[in-house]
């Protein structure tokens, strides 16, 4: 699969991503224990029974985040893309829980030449991520800085 070259995309292009995920407990746990993230609110459902307000456990955030941003990639960046320069305005306004299934639209922003190099731009693009019910559960800013198409 090849991703989009800086002239590809444009402004105000809503890409509707194919891929989805559902959610297991395992992922969860996985990413918790790689990151070393002990939090009882992602791990320990009898403390989320007993504690929590959601009465079980959630998926921990930056997880969904990655997930969000790896659904858009084979529609936007493989292969195409130099770096990610950053992320911003990240947003959880639901929570997501093992079970759900992630899906993700993509909206290009705003793309500009890179100032330093010639076969490059910057593209910036934000992510949404909704679970099976179409609740928005993530939103993400992220500038990517892309290769331009190469010369014939």
């Amino acid at each position: 699969m090849q991703g989009l070259y800086f002239e590809q995309f444009v402004v105000g292009t809503i890409i509707e991503h194919g891929l989805s995920k559902t959610v297991t407990e395992a992922d969860n746990m996985l990413f918790c224990n790689m990151t070393l993230n002990a939090q009882p609110l992602h791990i320990d459902k009898h403390f989320c029974e007993a504690e929590s307000e959601f009465k079980q456990p959630l998926v921990n955030s930056l997880f969904t985040l990655g997930l969000m941003i790896g659904i858009s990639v084979n529609d936007t960046t493989i292969g195409t893309t130099i770096a990610n320069l950053g992320m911003t305005d990240v947003n959880f306004p639901a929570p997501v829980f093992q079970g759900d299934s992630i899906y993700v639209k993509t909206e290009i922003l705003d793309k500009r030449d890179s100032k330093s190099r010639p076969n490059a731009g910057i593209v910036t693009m934000l992510h949404r991520g909704y679970n099976q019910n179409n609740v928005l559960v993530a939103t993400c800013t992220r500038k990517a800085f892309m290769k331009k198409q190469p010369a014939d």
